[in-house]
């Protein structure tokens, strides 16, 4: 299997880094340098974003 391409950009990312506190840790240390549980929030948010974003485009 292929390496998989990302969906999110790199800004979104940052700004979501910046929104759920580890922004200072990115910057340090890479993407590498968080942890599991930040990662999965992370992930998580851009999925709240991304349901709140397309209900709104149906109304």
């Amino acid at each position: 299997m292929g390496r998989r391409r990302g969906v999110m950009t790199e800004s979104f990312k940052y700004e979501l880094a910046k929104d759920l506190g580890f922004y200072d840790t990115v910057m340090n240390e890479g993407w590498g340098g968080i942890r599991s549980k930040d990662a999965g929030n992370m992930t998580k948010r851009a999925v709240e974003l991304a349901k709140a974003q397309l209900a709104s485009q149906t109304r």
